[in-house]
């Protein structure tokens, strides 16, 4: 199970199969979670904040996901890209923040 919370704080539970990333699920479940990059790893708008109990179980974020974090709306210390993180066991009741906005630096103009 997975815990998402929208930006205007509803909280949407939805079941997740190991494997699937937390952006698979949020298309699979039609939650609001941008992906102007179609999940490629090109930009930073799939950002979501995660709770640090379930940030600690997860593996470190490559430096490419560094990378696009570093454009993103709201970064915080627990801070992850969406089509990034794949369910398995340990993070079984997951919860993740959707930030209130996007950074879409292609849409915005600033590159």
């Amino acid at each position: 199970t997975v815990h998402f919370q929208t930006p205007e704080g509803e909280e949407i539970d939805v079941k997740a199969a190991e494997g699937d990333s937390l952006l698979d699920l949020a298309q699979r479940y039609d939650i609001d979670l941008e992906c102007a990059c179609e999940g490629s790893l090109a930009c930073s708008t799939c950002h979501v904040i995660c709770d640090p109990e379930y940030y600690n179980k997860m593996e470190e974020p490559t430096d490419e996901e560094n990378d696009m974090l570093d454009l993103a709306f709201g970064l915080t210390e627990t801070s992850r890209l969406g089509c990034q993180i794949f369910m398995d066991k340990s993070l079984d009741g997951l919860k993740v923040r959707i930030p209130s906005a996007t950074r879409n630096l292609r849409v915005d103009g600033v590159y």
